[in-house]
């Protein structure tokens, strides 16, 4: 399982306590944000570390090609700046990133949250937008939408990141978040060019 866009890695780190089984790497482009969780993991077992948990240094762009069509399960949660435009068109580069880290038949798991208030040049903000331009970004890259909706409180909490907790503890900060999940048809290598034209998991945790 894989964790673009990981920020401080706490996600990875619940996800490797409550997945023992699975190898969980959280990837950024931002070595700082991930160090105190990469220090945590890299612990002996009986003082908390995890020897199912790893992080990477890389952009979503560029992902490194010994994790491309690796992951049975990518997960980009509350993204910003280019990983959240590459989710919903607007970076065909990191669109493409993204889908190359999944294995054929591997799943894409998405909780996206922009707002209006965000300033961020034209891209979708409400949720049914949001799905759309999703749906499309990633269906030119040979992954179908399996499910879209308005995330619930459980589904939230359930994906373990810093965000969710701050989305959920401050009224002033609450936003309409959306869950996706798509999954992979085959190797995904769409060129550039055909992109422009054209475990329990957050997704499971509400049916629960």
């Amino acid at each position: 399982m894989i964790d673009l866009g990981t920020g401080d890695g706490r996600a990875v780190l619940r996800t490797a306590a409550t997945e023992p089984a699975s190898l969980v790497i959280g990837i950024d482009a931002n070595a700082a944000s991930m160090a105190e969780a990469s220090r945590r993991a890299a612990e002996p077992a009986r003082k908390g570390g995890f020897d199912n948990a790893m992080f990477v240094l890389a952009a979503a762009e560029a992902p490194p090609k010994n994790l491309q069509t690796l992951a049975d399960r990518v997960t980009v949660l509350f993204p910003w700046g280019s990983l959240l435009r590459g989710c919903l068109g607007a970076d065909p580069l990191v669109a493409r990133g993204i889908a190359q880290l999944l294995a054929p038949g591997g799943t894409l798991e998405l909780l996206l949250a922009p707002a209006d208030r965000d300033r961020l040049d034209g891209l979708p903000t409400g949720p049914t937008d949001v799905i759309e331009a999703a749906t499309q970004t990633f269906k030119a890259l040979r992954l179908r939408l399996v499910e879209g909706r308005t995330a619930s409180d459980a589904q939230v909490r359930a994906s373990g990141s810093t965000w969710a907790r701050r989305l959920l503890s401050n009224p002033a900060t609450r936003r309409e978040v959306v869950a996706m999940r798509f999954a992979a048809e085959g190797v995904t290598m769409a060129s550039e060019s055909e992109m422009v034209e054209g475990r329990r998991s957050p997704m499971e945790a509400s049916r629960s």
